[in-house]
C-alpha cells in the first residue's frame, strides 16, 4: 500500500487458478501429471512447487501473490466427499478453494447445495478427466443448478497438455450451453479455450463468460491475446497461472507485454477477482 494526501492506492497480485493436492498424495500425484506431459507433449513440463498447500504459499511469497484460488477436481462421482473436505480444510483468506462435484453423481444437487450453505465460493469442472462432453444434459443441469445457488464454475476449456483428443469442452460446445444457462458465473479457463482460440473470437468474446490467463504463456500469439481482452473486456478477465505448472513470474510478463492500459491491467491482475471472491 502507497499512502497519499488523499487515499491509499492498493496494489495486489491474485492468482484465480492455481492446483494442490493433500500432503500424502501431492509427490505421487505431481510425478503422475508430470509423466502424462511427457508423454503426450513428448516433452517435459514440470511442477514448480511440491504441490501442496504450503508448497503454494511459498510460491505466492516468492512471486509477491497476495491471494489465491484452488480448484480441485473430482475425477469420479464418490470422490466430491473426499475433495470437499479438504477443499473446506484449507479455504482462508489468502488461499481461497472451491470445491467440485462430478456431473454423473446423482446427488450432485445436494452437493451443491451444501458449497454453498458453507459459503464456498464455486466448482471446478474438467471434462477431459471427468469425462464427460460440456454441453451434454448432465453437465447443464450442474450448471442450470449452481447459477441458482450462485456458485461460479471454473471450467477447463481446450487443450490438456496431459491427456489425448478428443476435447470434451471446446468453444463451440460451450457455445450450446450459453443456449441454456446464462453464463454469467463461469469462468473458462486459458483465454476461454487452450489453442482453440480462433474459436474462442468466434463463439465466446462478448458473451457473459469470464475468461482466466492460465497456461497461455506460450503457443498464443500475443496479438491474437490482446486482442481478446480488449474485445470480450478486461471487466470478465481474471489472472491465473495453473500453477504449479506456470509461475507468477511468467504469467504476469506475458500479460504485461501486451500494452494493455494500466486500468485494464488491475482489473485483471486482481480488482476483478477481489470483487467476486472476497
Amino acid at each position: 500500500k502507497m499512502q497519499t494526501n488523499e487515499r491509499v492506492e492498493v496494489f495486489m497480485l491474485i492468482d484465480i487458478h492455481t492446483h494442490v493436492f493433500p500432503n500424502k498424495i501431492a509427490p505421487k500425484t505431481v510425478q503422475v501429471l508430470e509423466a502424462g506431459f511427457l508423454r503426450v507433449q513428448e516433452k517435459p513440463y514440470y511442477a514448480h512447487t511440491d504441490g501442496t498447500v504450503q508448497g503454494l504459499r511459498k510460491s505466492m511469497e516468492e512471486f509477491h501473490v497476495d491471494k489465491c484460488v484452488v480448484l480441485p477436481i473430482a475425477t469420479t462421482v464418490t470422490q466430491s466427499g473426499s475433495i470437499n473436505q479438504f477443499a473446506e480444510s484449507i479455504d482462508s483468506d489468502d488461499v481461497r478453494s472451491f470445491g467440485s462435484v462430478h456431473p454423473m453423481q446423482s446427488d450432485f444437487d445436494a452437493v451443491l447445495s451444501e458449497l454453498a450453505e458453507k459459503g464456498i465460493k464455486g466448482i471446478k469442472l474438467h471434462a477431459d478427466y471427468q469425462n464427460f462432453y460440456i454441453d451434454c444434459r448432465e453437465s447443464i443441469a450442474v450448471l442450470k443448478k449452481a447459477e441458482e445457488l450462485g456458485l461460479y464454475v471454473t471450467l477447463h476449456s481446450g487443450v490438456d497438455f496431459g491427456m489425448e483428443a478428443p476435447q470434451h469442452c471446446t468453444p463451440e460446445r460451450l457455445h450450446h450451453v450459453l443456449q441454456e444457462v446464462s453464463g454469467e458465473n463461469i469462468i473458462a479457463a486459458h483465454i476461454g479455450s487452450y489453442g482453440y482460440w480462433d474459436d474462442v473470437e468466434r463463439y465466446l468474446v462478448g458473451t457473459p463468460v469470464m475468461m482466466d490467463t492460465a497456461s497461455v504463456c506460450e503457443d498464443i500469439d500475443p496479438a491474437q491475446y490482446k486482442r481478446i481482452i480488449q474485445n470480450h473486456g478486461a471487466d470478465k478477465v481474471m489472472f491465473g497461472t495453473d500453477s504449479p505448472w506456470w509461475t507468477p513470474g511468467e504469467a504476469v510478463a506475458m500479460l504485461e507485454s501486451l500494452g494493455l492500459p494500466e486500468e485494464d491491467l488491475e482489473k485483471i491482475k486482481w480488482k476483478n477477482a477481489l470483487n467476486l471472491f472476497w
